[in-house]
């Protein structure tokens, strides 16, 4: 796959947070089960590879590393420690916490600059599931602001000595009658926050029906010292590129996107230094992504061979989206239990399969359906917390698994 030279002029100029440059303005979006450090690397090098083909250097993206609890990280869990792990040329290196409490979220972000632990830290206010917003949590908690702000203040406050920016990813708000975006952008603007991203969905949305990037739009308007990222149903480069044209948003983040498909971050590289060039891959060089993430899976996993290829299954059909290999492959391949049964199933299929076009392209992910956000008792009575809600926050990262 060779790139075209870009244009003379970017797209976009580098997205700057804090001290740290990032060349294409784009964010691998946190996501829970994926973004480990065996995905990240494979998206980093596509990205890289883009971001050389254009004759620059540097950080090609943020690759965020997947959603981790302030309590779990300060108990120092075994499985939360693995999910900030980084490989040692991934830089700057990004963890998105998850938290309640101004008091924990501040003691994880110490414990992180102190040990030399993360070069930028991201804020999930954005998590949409029951589990979280029940008691509280994610896209449920900008609606309390004083939380909110106590949150980001305290952990910009100890980042800051260390000079690790800190941003902050959020939703519309929980329903359309209750939004929280424009305000909490402000606050975090206020406080301290290197860039805020908006997903423009609400909570009770979750992935469902069409992002609002008219929201983004009207963020970009409200926050001005500080870059504002757009987020959602960016499928393709043109999709990023659609989104900032309408929203003059600073950069984008992408999740679902680039399931099964980390060459997007190649595509964005070169959609933003100018090119029009896009990686078409067969199903030779996609199995072969295929089997490389399982590789990497396995390194993640201390060479835990059987759990590498147990979390690789998730990804089969991403990977093999619009392909014709046939349901019984299919079947096989979400079985697979060895690197070597992978490699097996795959030299049964026609690898001279040529890019299928648009039966591969498009949404991939659960989108779910509208739903009512599950809150708190009486949450949106008010804007502060009671003594009852305040006892429902607090065991809030108790619910979240995973780190």
């Amino acid at each position: 796959m060779t790139l075209a030279a870009p244009s003379n002029t970017p797209v976009l100029p580098a997205l700057r947070l804090g001290r740290h440059v990032v060349q294409s303005p784009v964010v691998l979006a946190p996501m829970a089960g994926i973004t480990n450090r065996a995905f990240r690397r494979l998206c980093r090098e596509y990205g890289t590879a883009g971001l050389e083909a254009g004759g620059a250097s540097g950080a090609s993206s943020l690759y965020v590393a997947e959603m981790v609890t302030s309590r779990a990280l300060l108990e120092r869990s075994p499985e939360t420690l693995r999910l900030i792990s980084h490989d040692p040329g991934e830089h700057p290196r990004s963890v998105q916490l998850y938290s309640v409490d101004p008091v924990t979220a501040g003691l994880a972000a110490r414990m992180l600059v102190s040990e030399d632990l993360a070069d930028h830290i991201d804020l999930n206010f954005g998590c949409p599931v029951p589990k979280v917003t029940r008691k509280g949590g994610g896209a449920a908690l900008p609606w309390k602001t004083e939380l909110f702000r106590g949150i980001v203040a305290a952990v910009v406050r100890e980042a800051s000595a260390s000079e690790v920016p800190v941003t902050v990813k959020m939703r519309v708000g929980i329903d359309d009658e209750h939004h929280t975006y424009l305000e909490a952008g402000r606050v975090a603007e206020a406080e301290g926050a290197a860039a805020v991203a908006l997903h423009g969905r609400t909570a009770a949305q979750a992935y469902s029906g069409q992002a609002d990037w008219e929201a983004v739009a009207r963020l970009k308007e409200a926050v001005t010292s500080i870059p504002v990222l757009g987020n959602g149903d960016i499928w393709s480069a043109e999709d990023a590129l659609a989104m900032v044209r309408r929203t003059g948003c600073d950069g984008v983040v992408v999740g679902r996107g680039c399931l099964g498909r980390p060459w997007l971050f190649t595509d964005l590289a070169a959609a933003f230094a100018g090119s029009p060039v896009r990686v078409r891959p067969g199903l030779r060089e996609v199995t072969a992504v295929l089997r490389r993430h399982a590789e990497y899976l396995v390194d993640f996993y201390d060479g835990d061979e059987l759990r590498g290829a147990r979390d690789i299954r998730k990804h089969i059909a991403w990977y093999l989206k619009g392909f014709p290999a046939g349901s019984s492959v299919r079947s096989a391949l979400a079985l697979v239990d060895s690197l070597e049964a992978l490699d097996r199933l795959i030299a049964g299929m026609d690898l001279d399969a040529p890019w299928p076009g648009a039966p591969a392209e498009g949404p991939r992910g659960r989108a779910g359906s509208p739903r009512v956000v599950a809150l708190p008792e009486n949450w949106l009575r008010s804007r502060e917390l009671d003594e009852a809600q305040a006892a429902a926050v607090a065991q809030a990262e108790l619910s979240v698994s995973g780190g």
